[in-house]
């Protein structure tokens, strides 16, 4: 799924909380948002797409996910955080080469013909979430589940994936069908992913030694070397020159995000524009990880992606952008939920993991907090349906979306309105509650904030809807007056 991926290490964000966030773009598919108990997690789980059955262990987690409504092509539970505030999010699809997938297929599956027998392909993104995150107690059990499985069963698309504890971010990438190579982010960087393989650098000593910050399937050194994968010069191995690609279509779907969310990130540490810019939306080689020039927040992670190159030629709204519309945006429409999954290892137990959701469209949707540590969701987060309803945030969301769009210099002022309202008043709800919690120490103030923070987004997003709709009403082509004549 054309996806973009923001991961950062604890020091780097205003809070010392690691984040890893992901939006999961995808066909307009409805999503809702739910705890799944361990009780509800099936022992033999069995994949839609590629037909395969996978045994799971008998000692699950409570874990939250962001599955589509319609499992017509299966769970696709996108992200979320589980009992031992363990987040996952899963996956970007990124890039791969000829050279790498003749030398490692993908597992796909191949149906009955004939006489042929059915044959199940391997692993993909409707999948890992589910067989991962329950039963993970940290971001590097993560990443070896992952590994162990790709290897037991294969993937049958190329995918990226990242996982986070209190202590550490790790980013896992795969390689063909079977391989796979991982990097623990710095706890001083930050990592931007749009839908291209990643890592520029890595340690197969490593690796293959203390396993501290790189990690990987263990014939890979091997594999890169008898199927002479490597093209890059001089010491070090780039992993991005073996595993990767270099095509004109990365430079106008990939690449210009990554320059974006750079940009807005070290402004002042290099050139972005102009006949001299150090960087442009089209080079090869933006950094996988860097340190930013400032300390970075949920909410600079949720302006980035819900962007479309704001303050730049390129941005689509603007008309007089000598190059608007000419690269793929981040904020797209058919992003079906955009989610910040946030450890504070600060917090109580109780109160470390918070997820930070918005649902449905592009930029134009607010974001709101979730404590984790719950049994359920509110109603208006979990109870979507694949109909039309206010009822829900993902539809609510959509049809703000949708109308600001429409009408976007007369509408977006409203918009920005209302994501400026979630965002303090769910900043407000998360502060009032995480004191009280800390005075009062009962679980049940969790469920109860999680229920004024929907109710909350709710009336908020009956008002912004009412605000657009009028807007949009006012602005359509048949209009008449009797003071017209």
């Amino acid at each position: 799924m054309p996806c973009t991926t923001i991961l950062a290490g604890k020091l780097p964000t205003n809070d010392g909380s690691t984040l890893i966030s992901r939006n999961d773009d995808g066909g307009f598919e409805a999503k809702r948002l739910i705890v799944v108990q361990p009780k509800d997690q099936k022992r033999t789980y069995k994949t839609v797409i590629s037909h395969l059955k996978v045994e799971l262990p008998d000692d699950p987690m409570r874990y939250t996910v962001a599955p589509n409504v319609t499992q017509t092509h299966g769970v696709w539970p996108a992200c979320g955080i589980n009992a031992a505030n363990v987040a996952m999010t899963a996956t970007e699809t990124i890039t791969s080469n000829p050279r790498v997938l003749g030398a490692d297929p993908y597992v796909a599956y191949q149906p009955r013909k004939g006489s042929k027998k059915e044959v199940p392909g391997g692993l993909g993104e409707e999948d890992l979430v589910t067989v991962i995150l329950p039963y993970i107690h940290t971001a590097r059990e993560g990443v070896l589940r992952m590994g162990a499985l790709l290897e037991q069963y294969g993937t049958y698309e190329p995918n990226g994936m990242a996982f986070a504890d209190e202590n550490e971010v790790w980013w896992l990438e795969t390689i063909g069908g079977h391989h796979w190579i991982a990097k623990r982010v710095p706890d001083d960087r930050v990592v931007i992913m749009p839908n291209q393989f990643g890592l520029d650098h890595f340690d197969f000593e490593d690796a293959y030694g203390a396993g501290k910050e790189n990690l990987c399937s263990a014939d890979l050194k091997d594999f890169v070397e008898r199927n002479h994968l490597y093209t890059g010069l001089g010491d070090g191995f780039n992993p991005r020159l073996a595993f990767g690609s270099r095509s004109d279509s990365d430079h106008i779907y990939n690449t210009p995000r990554a320059w974006f969310m750079a940009r807005y990130l070290l402004e002042r540490t290099y050139r972005w524009d102009g006949p001299n810019a150090d960087f442009t939306p089209e080079s090869n080689d933006l950094p996988w990880s860097f340190v930013p020039e400032r300390r970075i927040t949920v909410e600079d992670i949720r302006y980035l992606l819900g962007s479309h190159y704001q303050g730049t030629p390129y941005d689509p709204y603007d008309k007089t952008a000598a190059f608007h519309g000419k690269y793929r945006t981040i904020g797209v429409p058919n992003s079906d939920v955009c989610g910040i999954m946030q450890i504070r290892g600060y917090m109580p137990d109780a109160l470390k993991g918070v997820q930070w959701f918005s649902m449905g469209g592009s930029g134009f949707t607010a974001c709101f907090p979730l404590y984790t540590a719950v049994d359920s969701l509110p109603a208006y987060f979990s109870a979507t349906k694949d109909t039309v309803s206010t009822d829900s945030m993902y539809w609510h969301s959509r049809l703000i979306a949708a109308l600001t769009d429409a009408h976007y210099f007369k509408a977006i002022l409203l918009d920005e309105r209302y994501q400026n309202a979630v965002w303090n008043k769910g900043r407000k709800l998360l502060c009032e509650y995480d004191g009280k919690f800390a005075a009062q120490n009962d679980p049940a103030l969790l469920a109860e904030a999680n229920k004024k923070i929907a109710e909350m987004v709710k009336a908020e997003s009956d008002k912004a809807l009412g605000q657009v709709l009028r807007n949009a009403s006012e602005n359509m082509k048949i209009r008449y007056h009797r003071g017209d004549n």
